[in-house]
């Protein structure tokens, strides 16, 4: 399969306010299609709408960082990490393998470009 014909990326995500637009446009400059839930409590359904698009990767985002990781996890069995607070420890999260990462509100274009860069880099590594 050429590079070409490759299936896109995708990363789901969703916000306990309803806000994410920032993080979706990072990921997106990056080259991996987002997938941003609307309205509110949208953290609460990252796993759910994982399974509908076969996302690759899901970014929760709600006050404690950890609500909408839990909650994939329990009902698909994702492999999370939760609480985070920076940029740097997302890249480390997908580094590590992790399917769904849960911050506190940190809607950035850097979040997202960097952890899509990352899950690019990674999916290249593993192809």
């Amino acid at each position: 399969m050429s590079q070409d014909e490759a299936p896109q990326l995708t990363i789901v995500v969703g916000h306990r306010l309803g806000k994410g637009q920032e993080v979706a446009r990072g990921i997106e400059e990056a080259g991996v299609r987002a997938v941003l839930i609307p309205g509110p409590a949208g953290d609460m359904r990252v796993g759910d709408v994982m399974a509908e698009e076969k996302a690759d990767l899901g970014i929760s985002f709600c006050g404690s960082g950890g609500a909408g990781a839990v909650t994939a996890k329990s009902k698909y069995g994702h492999d999370i990490e939760f609480g985070m607070r920076s940029v740097d420890a997302g890249v480390t999260a997908v580094q590590a393998g992790k399917t769904v990462l849960g911050f506190g509100f940190l809607d950035t274009y850097e979040l997202g470009h960097r952890i899509a860069t990352e899950l690019v880099r990674r999916a290249g590594a593993h192809a």
